[in-house]
């Protein structure tokens, strides 16, 4: 029996996959439920499992286009799997050739090269002298005296080495972009060209928050499995209250209306294999910081093992993006639409700074906040960043209501 597979909807709104890689070949055994294909959409790259045993035929390319339904491959469900009572193409190898008998070749003759003597590249008294001041070796230059002996002349019109411009590699690839990555593309510039971005800027000093993490960071770990807690969670739960404070940030613009939420699905950008994922971490609002970080946690393992589905990254209300991983000190963060702002975190650097009228060395950090000013005004988006930049730098008082060990659950 012949089962055609077809390609399986990701999503509502998604119309079409492209093949990214195919993790079999045409005319393998695949087993039921075995990865087959690797497909982009423009949300996410998810895996193609096989729907029965057999032997597979491809009916696409790596880097087609192929609509939603449409077939991608043929399994011969009736055949057997090899070594189990027949053999594969794959082992039936060719009876061994006669060896020939082996032609001798006359080996080229070189080039005949010019005799070099006892004067070659030797220089002249008169010329050493001016390849000293020059600070040229004799090596660097071409003797055109008897013998190959370096003349007055050579070294007056030699000139130091300095390399060649056609020197190096000049080459050069060209790769079409992933589905995924041109819908990324389309998405940034659309975000630029269509709001009415605007970026603040902040800096928050992090001391307060090193304290806790060094206090407490231990027994957090042994006491919930090994899991860290990390500054993602002291920053959602600053976004979060500060979002409560100033609901325009937590809202979005459709066509003459405003679309406000009384919940608080935060988006954190992470890094993948396969470029930026953007994964929701729903009602935030209501998570403890031990259910943030597991949450964020089990986002950020899925991205990086491709396992991300279009349901973990479909909606969001604000987005989170931490740029200081990198090394980034300072950014301005690009919108990720429809959503009305994003705030980037960077990294973490000890700086001088005026305390009480005395200069201190603390870690600080630089925070943006990037927001579209077709619906947030200048006094909502500068309040939220400073409610945010409070909330950081107080966090046992407006964080964790003065009881760190009940907030992080000791």
């Amino acid at each position: 029996m012949i089962l055609e597979m077809k390609v399986p909807s990701p999503g509502e709104s998604i119309k079409e996959v492209e093949i990214a890689t195919w993790l079999v070949k045409d005319g393998d055994y695949v087993e039921k439920d075995q990865a087959i294909a690797e497909v982009d959409s423009d949300k996410a790259t998810l895996e193609l499992p096989a729907e029965a045993s057999g032997i597979i035929t491809l009916k696409a390319e790596e880097g087609d286009a192929v609509a939603v339904g449409a077939v991608v491959c043929l399994i011969d469900t009736s055949a057997v799997k090899p070594g189990a009572g027949t053999v594969s193409k794959e082992e039936v190898k060719p009876a061994a050739e006669t060896p020939k008998a082996e032609v001798k070749k006359e080996a080229a003759k070189p080039a005949p090269v010019a005799e070099k003597t006892y004067a070659t590249q030797t220089p002249s008294p008169a010329a050493r002298k001016i390849l000293d001041e020059k600070n040229i070796q004799p090596t660097e230059v071409v003797g055109t005296g008897k013998g190959g002996r370096i003349t007055k002349d050579d070294a007056v019109n030699a000139v130091p080495s300095m390399g060649t411009p056609t020197g190096g590699s000049r080459g050069s690839e060209r790769s079409k972009l992933s589905m995924l990555r041109r819908k990324v593309a389309e998405r940034l510039v659309a975000a630029k060209n269509e709001t009415a971005m605007l970026t603040t800027f902040n800096e928050v000093n992090m001391t307060p928050i090193n304290l806790i993490r060094n206090e407490y960071k231990e027994t957090f770990k042994a006491k919930h499995g090994g899991l860290g807690l990390g500054y993602m969670s002291f920053f959602t739960k600053a976004v979060t209250r500060a979002l409560a404070m100033y609901p325009d940030v937590n809202s979005m613009i459709d066509g003459d209306f405003k679309t406000a939420y009384d919940f608080c699905d935060i988006s954190i950008a992470v890094s993948g294999p396969k470029g930026l994922m953007v994964p929701v971490v729903r009602n935030a609002e209501g998570l403890s910081f031990r259910g943030i970080e597991a949450e964020i946690k089990r986002l950020a393992i899925k991205s990086r093992d491709g396992q991300i589905t279009v349901d973990d990254m479909t909606g969001g209300t604000f987005t989170i993006t931490n740029g200081g991983v990198f090394g980034s000190m300072l950014s301005t963060p690009i919108i990720n639409p429809p959503q009305s702002g994003i705030l980037g975190m960077h990294n973490i650097i000890e700086r001088p700074i005026a305390v009480n009228g005395k200069v201190e060395i603390h870690p600080m950090m630089y925070v943006a906040l990037s927001y579209d000013h077709r619906i947030i005004d200048g006094r909502e988006s500068v309040g939220f960043l400073v409610a945010i930049k409070e909330a950081l730098e107080n966090p046992m008082e407006l964080l964790m209501d003065n009881n760190p060990k009940k907030a992080l659950e000791l």
